[in-house]
């Protein structure tokens, strides 16, 4: 752990140039499990983005799992400004939690929440994950009823998915799990729908569901095409214009920082994948797409070209209109993907 905090710090410091030098609004700890690091090698990493960027910071968040929040661990990353906890739950049965693999158990995911906030954290995200394969809905509407009861500012809610190369997915492949089919996966993601927004929350992004106050700040920008740096083994980074990432490996990633040379490989997007990325990040959010902007900036007529398909959605009841700016309704958001592929250029 001390040899990769190192060569984080050290790719933060070789790749300075790449937002241009413009300050930091928010900070993201997560992929894997970043509540695994002693809070000394987060202060180191932390100092060093300080050091080389900014430390006037609106949002620090920490993906944490609920067995990692000790006391002691709490109170230490709320001194070096960590703000925001996102707590990877996934669910509050116990037998759904064994079959996840998952260390914590629901008892110890209720003390977190209640230690992180006798400690003085004041926002959270909590994930879950709906789509389990059941006879019904009972097991997800508890595990939402549980988590809304816990009254985060914020919800994450993932449907499970059937990876290749993992355990779920050999299970799959040999017959010994069946995935929940697509009928019972839309209707989970309905009853979220609609015991959130009961709970005041705004699903203001397909798989987010915030407080009024309580939107993520660091990945509303990821989704309104803000410029971002990712540092570390598989960390994704974007300038704006072109994406690019680093490999999974650790041993390659370490190899290759130890001889001074970030393995940060570019992908030069083409102006219509530019625009077909940002109408794909666009219509999963509240605030959607301007066809204004698309014209304007990109050069296609979109609402000419794409008259008939969008009339067609339109009258399915899947398009929210406002003057030239679209977003999804409810129903839409179940096929947001798709929607925004028919509309690609």
């Amino acid at each position: 752990m001390e040899q990769m905090a190192d060569m984080i710090c050290k790719e933060l410091e070789l790749r300075a140039e790449y937002l241009l030098n413009k300050d930091l609004e928010t900070i993201y700890f997560g992929g894997g499990t970043p509540s695994l690091l002693k809070p000394k090698l987060i202060e180191k990493i932390l100092n060093q983005i300080a050091k080389t960027y900014n430390s006037n910071w609106k949002e620090v968040t920490l993906e944490a799992n609920p067995d990692d929040l000790s006391e002691d661990n709490l109170r230490s990353w709320q001194n070096l400004g960590i703000d925001r906890l996102s707590l990877g739950i996934q669910s509050f049965d116990e037998e759904v939690l064994k079959f996840y693999n998952r260390a914590h158990s629901a008892e110890e995911s209720r003390s977190a929440i209640e230690k992180a906030r006798k400690v003085g954290f004041e926002k959270f995200s909590l994930d879950l994950i709906y789509g389990f394969p059941q006879p019904n809905h009972e097991l997800w509407k508890r595990d939402l009823s549980e988590a809304i009861a816990q009254n985060p500012g914020h919800i994450s809610s993932y449907a499970l998915t059937v990876e290749p190369k993992t355990a779920l997915g050999n299970w799959t492949q040999k017959g010994q799990f069946q995935p929940a089919d697509e009928d019972f996966v839309a209707e989970q993601f309905e009853i979220l729908q609609e015991q959130t927004e009961t709970a005041g929350y705004i699903q203001y992004e397909v798989s987010n569901f915030g407080k009024p106050d309580q939107f993520a700040l660091h990945n509303t920008n990821y989704w309104k095409g803000v410029p971002y740096l990712g540092v570390g083994p598989s960390a994704h980074s974007f300038d704006g214009k072109n994406r690019g990432a680093n490999p999974s490996s650790n041993s390659l990633y370490l190899k290759s920082m130890e001889n001074g040379t970030p393995p940060f490989a570019v992908d030069n997007l083409t102006e219509d994948e530019r625009l077909n990325e940002y109408i794909l990040t666009g219509l999963r959010t509240l605030w959607g797409i301007d066809f204004e902007f698309i014209h304007r900036d990109f050069g296609h007529d979109l609402l000419t070209s794409k008259k008939s398909i969008l009339s067609q959605m339109d009258s399915e009841g899947w398009l929210l209109w406002q003057d030239k700016k679209l977003s999804l309704t409810k129903s839409g958001k179940l096929l947001a993907d798709s929607i925004a592929a028919a509309l690609f250029v």
